[in-house]
């Protein structure tokens, strides 16, 4: 619900600052074009998604603002966020430490290649979910 008077925005009787809202916005804008500089170039989905600016400056952004957003729906929007880079993150390392060894008898090619479709999906699905729960005005539960 929007109140027209103040510039804030209830949610669960919780006042939520506008500015907040379009700042998660911009976050999950950055968390997308990470993707889609995965998408359109020769970087995988994920290795632009942990390794890439855009990702990094909104992990950023999170850890910034993140006491702002405490006791409103946005926190958990920032844990999403947060939550998302780093365990993409470490499901590269996994997958990098069980693929590398196994590239020495071949198998290892057809594992990280298929660790990254999946784990590109992945990030692409909890980048659209939270986003549509942001646009909905509602947290996003695991």
């Amino acid at each position: 619900m929007v109140d027209n008077v103040n510039p804030s925005v209830t949610v669960s009787g919780q006042p939520v600052d506008a500015s907040l809202i379009s700042y998660t916005h911009i976050i999950y804008a950055l968390h997308s074009l990470s993707v889609l500089i995965g998408l359109t170039s020769a970087v995988t989905i994920v290795g632009s998604f942990v390794f890439g600016l855009p990702s990094i400056i909104a992990v950023i952004m999170n850890y910034a603002r993140q006491s702002d957003v405490r006791g409103t729906f946005l926190e958990s929007h920032f844990r999403w966020q947060i939550r998302t880079f780093w365990f993409a993150l470490l499901w590269v390392i996994v997958i990098l430490a069980v693929s590398l060894p196994l590239m020495l008898i071949v198998v290892g090619f057809f594992t990280l290649w298929v660790g990254f479709v999946l784990l590109g999906i992945w990030v692409i699905y909890r980048i659209i979910r939270g986003w549509l729960a942001l646009r909905d005005q509602r947290p996003v539960n695991p």
